[in-house]
């Protein structure tokens, strides 16, 4: 009768380590197939910040020729308003403006 009720407790003891090792097998596969996911999701987070940023920066390369072409028409026109208020130069009318044009050489008019 001891025997027995040893061998109960032996088969029970030995199925509850079999459950036991299982569970914890299955948690590992479970936790393995997450970290799998994890990786999969940082790398998609890393290629999108990766497209972000070089759309960034070809925002910030055009933004710098906007600010230089900006410059270039603000400064043609301070230039054309302080010709006219300091140099007091005007654009001459038709009747004074006098057309010279060079004779041509036989190899321009080819």
């Amino acid at each position: 009768m001891k025997t027995e009720a040893i061998e109960k407790n032996s088969d029970q003891s030995q199925s509850k380590k079999i459950i036991t090792y299982g569970i914890l097998l299955l948690l590992v596969f479970v936790s393995a197939i997450m970290v799998v996911f994890q990786v999969f999701e940082y790398r998609q987070d890393y290629r999108q910040l990766s497209t972000y940023m070089r759309e960034r920066d070809d925002l910030n390369a055009e933004w710098g020729r906007l600010l230089i072409e900006q410059q270039t028409f603000g400064a043609t026109a301070q230039i054309g308003t302080r010709a006219v208020t300091q140099l007091r130069m005007y654009s001459p009318p038709i009747a004074q403006t006098v057309v010279i044009s060079l004779p041509q050489t036989p190899e321009q008019k080819k």
